[in-house]
Parts: C-alpha cells; structure tokens; sequence
C-alpha cells in the first residue's frame, strides 16, 4: 500500500480511535513482522478472546494488520505499510509554504521526500 485514500484514511483512524484496538495494533507493531496468536493478543491485553477477535477483524478490515492461520491459531502481524502510508496521508501537504514544520516526521517516514532535506540557512 503506496497511497490511500480518504476513505481508507478514516476506516484506519476509526479503528484506532478505541482504546483496545489501540492496544492491540501497538502491541503487534512492537512484536515486528512475525506478530502474536489471537489468542496471545487477547491475554497480554487483557480482554476475552472473542472480544479481542471482533477487534482484530475491525483492525484488518481497515487494512492495519494482517493475518496468517498457523495450524490451529491465526497469527497477527500490523502492516506498517499501511501505517506509514496513513501518516504520509496525514502529512502529505505539509511542505506547502513551511517546510519545517513537519520535516522531521517527512524524513523519519520517507528519508528521500522532498520535505526530509534540511533547509539552508541563508
């Protein structure tokens, strides 16, 4: 995932806008690209396993983890592909007239955006 649109911008931020599913998307981004079991996800958190699988689904819906069966558990990993393409989605205009105001976030994300080039001082 490259670029988003609105809609798929809102779906991620609707996600992420309860506190569990928060919880859970940061503890899979911490766990890397291997992920956790469902069934993990829902005890580290702290919330019954068919609560937390409603919660994983909403997640991977929006397109901000993914899913793989292993035997009988599904494991779930984020995509932080879609994640640094929501904050880019966020940030995208941010050059317009003032750089430096979000240069830092531009050159942590995308080191060759036009943004991430330290300005000169003159």
């Amino acid at each position: 995932m490259t670029e988003i649109t609105t809609d798929q911008s809102l779906a991620m931020l609707a996600a992420l806008a309860q506190e569990t599913r928060l919880e859970a998307f940061r503890l899979l981004v911490a766990e890397g690209p291997d992920g956790l079991p469902a069934g993990d996800v829902a005890r580290i958190v702290g919330v019954p396993s068919n609560t937390m699988s409603t919660h994983l689904a909403i997640l991977e819906r929006a397109g901000l983890i993914a899913s793989q069966r292993s035997g009988r558990s599904i494991v779930y990993s984020a995509r932080l592909d879609a994640m640094k393409a929501l904050v880019l989605y966020l940030v995208q205009d941010c050059c317009k007239g003032q750089p430096g105001l979000c240069g830092e976030v531009a050159a942590m994300l995308d080191p060759a955006s036009s943004c991430a080039r330290p300005e000169t001082q003159h």
